[in-house]
């Protein structure tokens, strides 16, 4: 039996400053209370749009529960975002994109580049892993192929952003002599691989056998780089 959609009606005055209007009484209300409430709800909408996602997927959550959750009309919705796709871009925006700017606007390096990515790497897994930023990676690894807009549109946004930043610093570790394996330059994919296992064993695999990401990370780059040397 398909269950009805219930949506939360908003009172009519807060419907009405949704849309610009004066509520009921023609007190006018403030274009600066009007955006910081516009802006509130549509932070609400995001954050329920993400508890829904992570919990039910992509294609099973509908717009219904994501405004049920965030107690705003269904309609209200559409005042911020065109559909359930423009949501998701949005939620990645605001919860994904900023760290990945954050890491790759790093300085160069006045160390090793080693130095440099393993910042990087471990910053990656601190601020991703046992995160809900793991859970959308680990949403978009499952769903990405049914959605292939979505999918582009991650890769845009975060991967190739990512993937520029480990070429330069693998060319830079190559011009240095740090990195011997030129090759490597032509796939940084190889760079970040241990950051991405670490990501899905933690949903899939960490109750069976938990994974020391950092340590992982560790022994990976001394396959790149060589054991560092201890005195």
């Amino acid at each position: 039996m398909t269950r009805k959609p219930t949506q939360t009606a908003l009172p009519s005055a807060t419907r009405a400053s949704a849309k610009g209007a004066a509520p009921a009484g023609n007190v006018e209300v403030p274009a600066s209370n009007r955006a910081t409430r516009a802006a509130e709800r549509r932070a609400a909408i995001v954050d329920a749009a993400m508890e829904e996602f992570i919990a039910r997927g992509f294609a099973a959550t509908r717009l219904d529960d994501i405004a049920k959750r965030a107690g705003v009309a269904k309609g209200t919705i559409y005042l911020h975002f065109r559909d359930k796709e423009s949501m998701f871009e949005e939620l990645v925006r605001i919860v994904i994109v900023p760290v990945v700017a954050r890491l790759t606007a790093l300085p160069p390096p006045a160390g090793s580049v080693r130095d440099l990515i393993e910042a990087f790497a471990g910053n990656f897994l601190k601020e991703v892993i046992g995160t809900r930023r793991g859970d959308l990676v680990r949403l978009i690894v499952a769903e990405g192929p049914r959605f292939p807009s979505v999918a582009d549109f991650y890769y845009r946004e975060v991967v190739s952003r990512g993937i520029a930043a480990m070429r330069a610093l693998i060319e830079l570790g190559i011009t240095r002599g740090e990195i011997r394996d030129k090759e490597l330059a032509r796939y940084p994919q190889i760079l970040v691989a241990p950051a991405m296992i670490a990501v899905i064993w933690q949903s899939l695999f960490a109750r069976h056998a938990p994974l020391d990401a950092q340590d992982m990370l560790r022994v990976h780059l001394d396959l790149i780089f060589g054991e560092r040397r201890t005195t």
